[in-house]
């Protein structure tokens, strides 16, 4: 259908926009930043894991410096996340959605283009998680804490299942904007179940949640 490369790129920019939010209130909870150190943080979480995909995937420039619609809308979540920082206490919840849904969105996103590029399977999961979690990696290096792919909540695995879960629709013919959504919701569910019920991935035998390295998570 003509109309699905345009309801990809929409979803791409909801994508793009959701994380620009997150990353902005997410920079301002956690460190005091002037209005120039949250945008800028804003749009790195929301550029950064499309910007790594392009890079791997040898699709250069990267879509984000080609097409300025996806800059502008960054700037703009970010703008409005900078706006609404007064309020980060009652936005904890929201700030985990929309992580949720950028995660979910990229991953899919990354692994749907890895295969339109004609990556194998296994590759275009990959890329598919590191788009998915690439953006919200930078940010919390920028801002000195353990990214939270490597601490929280089940996240690079939501995010496995969606870019997976697509590839295999994509496989047997059906990678298409449906395909894109179903993916999508299974990685934003699984996601928020973690939070919901404080799931996390394997730990080393004998760590529990606090102690050592994650007390300096912040």
């Amino acid at each position: 259908m003509a109309s699905e490369p345009l309801l990809l790129f929409v979803l791409d920019l909801a994508g793009t926009f959701a994380f620009a939010l997150n990353g902005a209130l997410t920079a301002a909870r956690a460190v005091r930043l002037d209005i120039v150190g949250v945008v800028t943080l804003g749009m790195i979480t929301a550029l950064g894991g499309g910007t790594v995909r392009d890079v791997l995937l040898d699709a250069l420039p990267p879509a984000t410096f080609i097409d300025l619609r996806y800059l502008a809308v960054a700037a703009i979540g970010a703008l409005i996340a900078f706006g609404l920082s007064f309020r980060l206490e009652r936005l904890a919840m929201p700030i985990t959605v929309l992580d949720a849904i950028g995660l979910s969105v990229f991953a899919v996103l990354g692994a749907h283009k890895a295969l339109e590029l004609g990556f194998g399977v296994v590759q275009s999961v990959i890329v598919g998680a590191i788009t998915g979690v690439g953006g919200g990696t930078i940010r919390d290096v920028v801002i000195g804490r353990i990214p939270t792919v490597l601490r929280s909540e089940l996240y690079a695995i939501p995010a496995l299942i969606g870019a997976a879960g697509f590839a295999v629709a994509h496989g047997v013919g059906h990678g298409g904007v449906g395909a894109a959504l179903g993916a999508a919701a299974v990685c934003f569910v699984v996601r928020m179940l973690g939070v919901r019920f404080d799931l996390h991935a394997p730990r080393p035998p004998g760590r529990g949640r606090s102690g050592g390295s994650d007390d300096l998570a912040g």
